[in-house]
């Protein structure tokens, strides 16, 4: 049996009882080691359920284990983001703009302009949004799409990914790796972030809808376009 093989039963005895689709990552990495690992966080790009905050510390705790390298984990790990950022960029590359604006022309209370606001914003601060975006939970998948969807340069899209990826990957297994048998207190930190993104998102989502359904009644009570 691996090295990492002996370290299963300590992480199944964490504080979080690791069934599912995290039990299915540490698995992978059980099995296979460094690709494992890497095969793992590019399921997550695609699979965003599968928790990075798991993979990352779990895979720091495995190099201190002996079972790869620290250095192996980072590269496995930030060579595994960018194949599922590549993949994530081709649906977006895929759907295309044309799709895109049919799509967004059904969708109810949002505008052409609004897309356009969209695009022109990340014509302007594509590479940045990708760079940061790779550190953000939920964007962090989510961010390449609209990256395809423009035709970002596939270069810079893969300068920015690496670059961002092998930030915050780094961080996340060195973790893992000081912090031993105690890797799994990094998780509700990260999940703590995590909610806090998305308790803006729901925010910013709600903010959205009572302007523009304001705007739609005042619209229509003046009989024209509202300002």
């Amino acid at each position: 049996m691996s090295a990492l093989g002996h370290v299963l039963p300590l992480a199944a005895s964490g504080s979080e009882d690791l069934g599912g689709l995290a039990g299915f990552a540490v698995d992978l990495m059980e099995k296979l080691g460094g690709p494992g690992a890497g095969l793992a966080v590019a399921l997550e790009n695609l699979f965003p359920p599968i928790p990075s905050e798991i993979i990352l510390p779990f895979a720091g705790f495995a190099a201190s284990r002996g079972d790869f390298t620290l250095w192996g984990a980072i590269f496995w790990t930030t060579l595994g983001s960018l194949v599922g950022a590549w993949a994530m960029y081709g649906i977006g590359a895929g759907l295309g703009r044309r799709r895109m604006y049919a799509v967004w022309e059904r969708v109810p209370l949002v505008k052409t302009e609004d897309l356009e606001k969209t695009e022109a914003w990340f014509a302007r601060h594509g590479g940045k949004a990708v760079f940061f975006g790779r550190m953000v939970p939920i964007f962090r998948s989510l961010i390449s799409v609209p990256a395809g969807l423009e035709r970002m340069s596939f270069a810079l899209f893969t300068l920015y990914t690496l670059l961002g990826s092998l930030v915050w990957n780094s961080v996340f297994v060195m973790a893992g790796y000081l912090l031993g048998e105690q890797w799994d207190t990094v998780g509700p930190y990260v999940g703590t972030f995590q909610n806090v993104v998305i308790a803006l998102v729901v925010a910013a989502v709600g903010f959205f809808v009572v302007t523009r359904v304001r705007s739609i009644r005042a619209e229509k009570r003046a009989g024209g376009p509202a300002a």
